[in-house]
């Protein structure tokens, strides 16, 4: 009896581990998600820009910078682009 007591013991420590461990990665996860869907909006709304840009001779870049910046930043990172382009 001694032994299951023991066990039991071991299987609440560990789910109880495993509870801790979920919720410690769980904030990081969804961040890295909203990263990646926030960059590719980014990309997204750069093809529009340079795809409307065509018309007027605009364009801007991408690359690692300009999807870091559209990325982080969403819709008002692209605004910065597009006047950081016209301004220089």
């Amino acid at each position: 009896m001694e032994g299951t007591a023991m066990y039991m013991l071991y299987f609440v420590v560990l789910i109880t581990l495993m509870y801790i461990v979920v919720k410690l990665f769980k904030w990081p996860l969804k961040m890295l998600a909203k990263l990646i869907v926030n960059c590719i909006c980014g990309i997204i709304l750069l093809i529009i820009t340079n795809l409307i840009g065509k018309q007027f001779n605009f364009s801007i870049g991408i690359n690692a910078f300009t999807v870091i910046i559209s990325g982080f930043c969403g819709i008002p990172g692209v605004i910065f682009l597009i006047l950081f382009k016209i301004i220089f």
